[in-house]
């Protein structure tokens, strides 16, 4: 984010979008655990080391990581425990559209099943082309 104001709108875009990547995520999910080296944030994640310090350095330059250096080894963590909740409110939300999108899918079933795909769902959302979410 720059250094001019934006509107909190637009700032909170920013951040959302910064996280938008799973790289990131499977990083800041590890670091909930505790400060880890890269090596083992290499271990974890499975990708190229040029991949890996690519989103370590948007993640540092956000400020939701922190990295501290000693010899030739570099230690991340969280910049603060806010982000432990940003997780767990996120899988919360993900748990509950999954679950909504699941009854959808039951509904539509016993639909098809009793011969009329459209019986019980006329007023519902289905699921979005991108699979999460509903259209209403």
């Amino acid at each position: 984010m720059s250094g001019a104001w934006v509107p909190l709108y637009q700032a909170k875009a920013e951040f959302f979008r910064m996280l938008g990547h799973p790289v990131r995520i499977r990083v800041l999910e590890l670091l909930q655990d505790g400060p880890l080296p890269v090596r083992s944030l290499l271990t974890a994640i499975e990708v190229e080391p040029a991949a890996l310090s690519q989103q370590l350095a948007i993640l540092r330059r956000s400020g939701i990581v922190t990295a501290t250096r000693t010899g030739s080894t570099v230690v991340y963590e969280l910049a603060g425990g806010d982000v432990t909740e940003l997780l767990r409110a996120a899988r919360r939300v993900l748990a509950d559209v999954l679950t909504g999108q699941h009854a959808l899918l039951a509904e539509l079933r016993d639909a098809e099943a009793c011969g009329s795909a459209d019986r019980g769902v006329a007023d519902r959302g289905v699921p979005a082309a991108g699979g999460v979410g509903a259209v209403s």
